[in-house]
């Protein structure tokens, strides 16, 4: 199975570089790789002390941040190395500065592992959420190396649970504890034969917590804000702005918009400045410009949606009417605001929590986005109530990073 598995890694590599062509994001992801052992030569030596940090795209990056930030604190002479597999973490995040070193995890072969591995020589190693390679994971095993699960998610379509999956179960030995998010994931995992294992919750709650330690002024914000009541639409996709775009222009003067979509191209930022009837101006258009005049904001950059919700009276979160679904809804939460969303939302814990405690609303149609809106709007009491809701859920489910620092610093390994 070993290898049936690594031809089809090779195939698929030089299947890669030939669609390269023919795509930006996979010549992204094929170039991007190109130098990592140069680089890793360069910037590593025999030695540093290293601690190895995987996330598959921005997402596990949030997710395994909060972790990354008290290890390097916990462990100061360690040089953090954080690799992606998606160009849509990389590209974003290659210059945080959290890590001491960012590349592209080289693609899973036996010789990339290897030679990865003995490049880092790490003593402890972090996989956030999922993503199991068993060449990188078979390495570290038969190199005695430390590694962890960091906010693991099981689901019983996954292989690790079909009768054909043993292979992939045999790579999940190299794990020295799983720390899963929820119990179902503790029950699946344990009736295939792995018991080291702690239910420690999710990290993204202790990320978006200690937001709120954060400056999070925005001054342009303020000035558009006006005292108005506002409302965020964050990360949204064409459909989640259709239906806004008829909702804005149907709206009063005594309500702000802002809109931050998942996408910033410029035509695409264009196509929708020109669908909204109302005054409507650009972050990239904000200089000199009375802000305060005008009903909808338009963030064509990256980086501030964060703090942007800090200024929320009402959130609408994107992407529940795509798949997987739903973008993230913490942020919003941990302000204290009451969240609106699409139907798509099934596969997100806290989403269903969220929806099934009250303090988010999930929409399908025009018609029940406007009355949401509606409601939130003028029920100011049931507007309060809800922020409450969702405020409370995030300080209710933080701990996690410190369920997991204690028991790597503890030597529990």
């Amino acid at each position: 199975m070993l290898f049936l598995y690594n031809l089809l890694v090779i195939l698929a590599s030089l299947v890669l570089k030939f669609l390269a062509f023919f795509s930006p994001k996979l010549k992204l992801f094929v170039e991007g790789r190109a130098h990592v052992f140069e680089e890793l030569e360069s910037k590593i030596s025999s030695h540093d002390k290293v601690i190895w940090f995987h996330a598959a795209s921005l997402g596990e990056y949030e997710q395994g941040l909060p972790v990354m930030e008290a290890m390097k604190e916990a462990y100061p002479n360690h040089k953090l190395v954080l690799t992606f597999f998606s160009p849509s973490g990389y590209e974003v995040r290659k210059n945080n500065t959290i890590a001491y070193l960012t590349v592209y995890l080289p693609l899973d072969t036996k010789n990339n592992a290897q030679k990865f591995i003995q490049s880092i020589h790490p003593e402890k190693v972090f996989f956030i959420k999922y993503e199991f390679w068993p060449n990188y994971l078979n390495e570290l095993k038969k190199q005695n190396i430390s590694t962890f699960l960091l906010s693991g998610i099981f689901r019983k379509n996954q292989v690790f649970f079909k009768w054909y999956g043993g292979f992939y179960r045999k790579a999940l030995t190299a794990f020295d504890h799983f720390f899963v998010q929820n119990e179902s994931s503790k029950h699946l995992i344990q009736n295939v034969g792995f018991f080291n294992v702690t239910v420690a919750g999710d990290t993204r709650f202790d990320r978006v917590v200690a937001i709120l330690q954060r400056d999070n002024t925005l001054d342009f914000i303020n000035h558009f804000k006006n005292d108005k009541t506002t409302i965020v639409i964050g990360s949204s996709w064409a459909k989640d702005e259709s239906l806004w775009v008829q909702y804005i222009d149907n709206s009063t003067n005594d309500v702000k918009f802002i809109i931050a979509p998942h996408a910033i191209k410029s035509e695409q930022i264009l196509s929708l400045k020109e669908q909204l009837s109302k005054s409507c101006i650009l972050f990239s258009e904000r200089e000199g410009k009375d802000l305060s005049t005008y009903q909808v904001f338009i963030v064509d950059t990256i980086g501030i949606l964060t703090k942007i919700y800090s200024y929320a009276d009402i959130a609408y979160v994107g992407g529940g009417f795509g798949s997987p679904g739903v973008h993230n809804i913490l942020e919003p939460a941990t302000f204290g605001v009451p969240i609106i969303i699409g139907p798509n939302y099934n596969h997100f814990a806290e989403a269903t929590a969220l929806v099934n405690l009250g303090g988010c609303i999930s929409i399908a149609t025009q018609n029940e986005l406007d009355q949401a809106v509606t409601l939130l709007l003028h029920n100011v009491d049931e507007r309060h109530e809800k922020g409450h809701i969702c405020e409370t859920f995030v300080q209710m489910n933080k701990g996690a990073t410190a369920t997991i620092v204690n028991y790597v610093k503890n030597d529990r390994i």
